[in-house]
């Protein structure tokens, strides 16, 4: 899991079926001095379950966790789910945008194709 920041919305017209239907958003890692120093994928498109707002801090899971959060048996075609909309942060000597949270009120979900 990581914490990051929703930086964007995904749409797509042409999608596996375990898609349609979720809501897909763009999510930038927080901490990019993460370890171990391995490559690393960021940003990250991730399912939204909860209705995550553009700019709000969230919980990002991977693989299997990440498919159950959305409702599944684990066999959906995402690796990255939404698991947790942040509302307070303690974290001492984090840099000071970790608790910036400009993110209002979820927008309802476009209508998917």
């Amino acid at each position: 899991m990581f914490l990051g920041r929703v930086v964007g919305e995904v749409w797509s017209t042409r999608k596996m079926p375990d898609l349609v239907g979720k809501r897909l958003l763009v999510v930038q890692a927080l901490d990019e001095r993460r370890e171990p120093l391995a490559p690393k994928v960021t940003p990250v498109i991730a399912a939204d379950p909860l209705g995550a707002a553009l700019g709000q801090r969230v919980i990002v899971a991977f693989g299997k966790a990440a498919r159950v959060a959305c409702g599944g048996d684990g066999e959906y075609a995402f690796e990255a789910a939404i698991v947790g909309i942040v509302d307070e942060l303690e974290a001492p000597g984090a840099p000071d945008d970790w608790f910036e949270n400009s993110g209002g009120e979820p927008r309802a979900p476009r209508a998917r194709r």
